[in-house]
């Protein structure tokens, strides 16, 4: 495994994150695919042993047992805090973004996760409702209360993020020193602003979706898998541009052929690139988690990245929110 450092921050971190959403208790009304408590250690162990020590996970994933289950498979396989970069977010809760809610969700994602701070604090999404300077005092306060090492922002728009940076700088409060945006090989329009903004302000970029739910580790555009099969989400994120994303599909399962490695190796070592700290890797099998750790070896050739890249057409917004998206969530 190979390490790189968070943005400024000083914060160690393996170029693969465990991407926690596919652990926690499955049910009908968030994920019927993730894994009980026993399977998730298992897979949380086997991260471990291939030098994997970032674990991203958030208050709502599986309605906050993902948080318990990575707490306490931590503690079973008896590994010591300050081993281990543990990451959450806030957002998809009541009141969102607003004073109230970040000081009521992070005593709620500390308990869960038996630990008395975190090392990454993540806002899950940006907050029409609220002022940014609401939300980031109350951010700083909880890194000069110790509850918190560092602070990222997760998919939005390049000047929704400029601006809250500017407010922090500003204010002399805390910046964000990460990124969690959506970005893969079927998904790059946050190459046109909000990408070059991270890099303005040295923020790593630690994306969701490296592989596209799947899409990208295998040929075709159906996989028979239990998440293909019931999460609503991805379809919703991918379907729309399918024509074009199966050309996509296509250039990696040649590129893979042409080097004698899988897919997810090449999806995932074109990340690796293009600048990306550590994609967020959710696996729900050993060899997934197997093929991740050997891409960080893995290097592409100016042409290879071309050929990777020559099927991409512009595709719509996906991740960052609208205010309506927003006013729909607060309804809810």
């Amino acid at each position: 495994m190979k390490y790189t450092t968070l943005g400024n921050t000083g914060i160690e971190v393996s170029r693969i994150c465990v991407g926690c959403m596919s652990y926690g208790k499955a049910s009908e009304d968030f994920h019927r695919w993730t894994l009980d408590p026993e399977e998730s250690r298992k897979m949380i162990g086997h991260a471990l042993d291939l030098g994997v020590n970032f674990f991203d996970t958030a208050n709502v994933y599986s309605f906050g047992t993902s948080e318990e289950y990575l707490g306490q498979s931590l503690r079973d396989l008896g590994i010591p805090r300050d081993k281990v970069v543990i990451a959450s977010k806030v957002f998809f809760n009541e009141g969102m973004l607003s004073r109230k809610a970040i000081l009521r969700e992070i005593d709620g994602t500390l308990k869960r996760l038996g630990t008395d701070y975190l090392d990454l604090y993540q806002i899950h999404r940006f907050d029409y409702t609220t002022p940014i300077e609401e939300t980031m005092e109350t951010l700083d306060s909880l890194v000069k209360a110790g509850k918190v090492r560092a602070l990222g922002a997760s998919a939005m728009f390049g000047f929704q993020f400029h601006n809250m940076q500017i407010c922090a700088e500003r204010n002399g409060w805390t910046l964000f020193s990460t990124m969690q945006n959506h970005y893969n090989l079927m998904y790059r329009e946050d190459e046109r602003e909000l990408i070059p903004i991270c890099r303005q302000y040295g923020v790593s970029l630690i994306p969701y979706s490296p592989l596209a739910g799947g899409h990208l580790s295998h040929r075709g555009w159906e996989s028979g898998t239990p998440r293909s099969n019931t999460d609503r989400t991805i379809r919703k994120k991918y379907d729309h541009a399918m024509e074009n994303d199966l050309e996509i599909i296509d250039a990696v399962a040649v590129l893979a052929e042409r080097l004698g490695v899988s897919m997810t190796e090449v999806a995932l070592a074109w990340t690796l690139a293009k600048g990306v700290a550590a994609p967020i890797v959710g696996a729900t099998k050993i060899p997934h988690f197997d093929a991740a750790v050997r891409a960080v070896d893995l290097t592409l050739s100016p042409e290879d990245i071309a050929f990777l890249e020559a099927p991409y057409k512009p595709h719509r917004i996906v991740g960052a929110l609208t205010p309506t998206d927003s006013t729909e969530i607060q309804v809810k």
